[in-house]
């Protein structure tokens, strides 16, 4: 019977070891899932941040090439053509009359 309660000791002594390592690996797993899931956070914040930038400047971009676009179509039409000659070349109509200011 002695041996009996020596082994019913040592097996329960086993088990509650057993219960403290899983636990101790539990609350491991725990921690490394808390800080991973912080640092995926921290990530996850910097790149909506980056995300709204460039979204930004996508829209800069389009907003800069429909002007350049109108641009285009300006230079296209006769009063470019007209202003063009006017301030480069200093080309006048026959019936129009030029006033330049005396310094």
């Amino acid at each position: 019977m002695a041996r009996r309660n020596v082994a019913m000791r040592s097996s329960g002594l086993a088990n509650v070891g057993s219960m403290l390592l899983v636990t101790a690996v539990v609350v491991m797993i725990l921690f490394v899932i808390f800080f991973k899931n912080r640092e995926l956070s921290a990530k996850k914040a910097e790149y909506e941040k980056r995300d709204r930038y460039l979204l930004e400047k996508i829209e800069e971009q389009n907003e800069r090439s429909n002007e350049i676009e109108e641009y285009r179509k300006y230079m296209q039409t006769k009063q470019y053509i007209e202003d063009m000659a006017k301030s480069k070349l200093g080309l006048v109509y026959k019936d129009e009359i030029i006033f330049e200011a005396v310094d």
